[in-house]
C-alpha cells in the first residue's frame, strides 16, 4: 500500500484546511487510515483514524470538536478537514494504514506541512 498526502500549507489562526490522503493497493475493511502529526522538536501524536469498513472514528483530545476525519471509499482516500486552527496545530502531518485505532500503523504516507501563524 502507497499513501499520498496533499493540502497542507500555511494559514492563519483560526482558519481552515482540508488534507487528503490517496491510498493505491488494497485496503482491508479491518484497517484504521487516519493521521498523525508531528510538531518540531517533538514525537509524532495520534490526531485522527476511522475504521476502513465503517462502524469507528477515533480522534485526540486535542482536536475533538474541531477536526473531522472522512473518507470517500470509491476514491480510495481519506480526508481531515481542520478547523480553528492554531499555532500548537503546526507540523507535518502523515496519513497511515494499520491494524490498530491510534498506531502503531503499518504504513506511512510522505506527509505534509501544515503552518499556522498567530
Amino acid at each position: 500500500v502507497q499513501l499520498q498526502a496533499s493540502g497542507g500549507g500555511l494559514v492563519q489562526a483560526g482558519g481552515s484546511l482540508r488534507l487528503s490522503c490517496v491510498a493505491s493497493g488494497r485496503i482491508f475493511s479491518s484497517s484504521f487510515m487516519g493521521w498523525f502529526r508531528q510538531a518540531p522538536g517533538k514525537e509524532r501524536e495520534f490526531v485522527a483514524s476511522l475504521k476502513w469498513g465503517g462502524g469507528g472514528i477515533y480522534y485526540a483530545d486535542s482536536v475533538r470538536d474541531r477536526f473531522t476525519i472522512s473518507r470517500d471509499r470509491s476514491e480510495n482516500t481519506v480526508y481531515l478537514q481542520m478547523n480553528s486552527l492554531n499555532p500548537d496545530d503546526t507540523g507535518v502531518y502523515y496519513c497511515s494504514i494499520g491494524p490498530y485505532t491510534r498506531g502503531p500503523p503499518k504504513y506511512w504516507g510522505q506527509g505534509t506541512l501544515v503552518t499556522v501563524s498567530s
